[in-house]
């Protein structure tokens, strides 16, 4: 005669596990995704305006406090900069902002090279006093 074997319980430990993990990874990757923003803490100006609207985003390249160059968002250096800029036009506005903490070294590199490349349409990005 053919046995049939008891029914035991669904051990469910294993599955809350990986659960566990799933859920700890997509937590530390949200926090990754929420903070894509570089932080940088523009220095401020009396005269400091609030930036244009125009027909094409500008070229954004930021320093941040230390001294890490980024091209839209994307960590780079100077060459890499130089090979963004020699795909822009030199009439495309280009954006400096680069933190108040930064050395001022990599500023003028960074102006240095813009005006190596003919683009003279860039603005250094600055906060009113008293701060957003």
């Amino acid at each position: 005669m053919i046995e049939i074997p008891k029914k035991e319980p669904l051990n469910i430990v294993p599955f809350i596990d990986i659960m566990l993990v799933l859920l700890a990874m997509v937590l530390s990757i949200s926090t990754f995704i929420a903070k894509g923003e570089i932080e940088i803490k523009l220095p401020q100006a009396d005269s400091a305006e609030t930036p244009h609207q125009a027909d094409a985003p500008p070229a954004l390249i930021q320093i941040d406090a230390a001294g890490t160059i980024h091209w839209a968002g994307e960590k780079t250096d100077l060459e890499g900069i130089e090979r963004h800029l020699s795909a822009l036009g030199p009439k495309d506005r280009v954006v400096l902002r680069i933190d108040r903490e930064a050395r001022f070294d990599g500023f003028i590199q960074v102006i240095d090279l813009l005006r190596r490349n003919k683009h003279e349409n860039f603005t250094v990005e600055t906060e009113k006093r008293g701060g957003r």
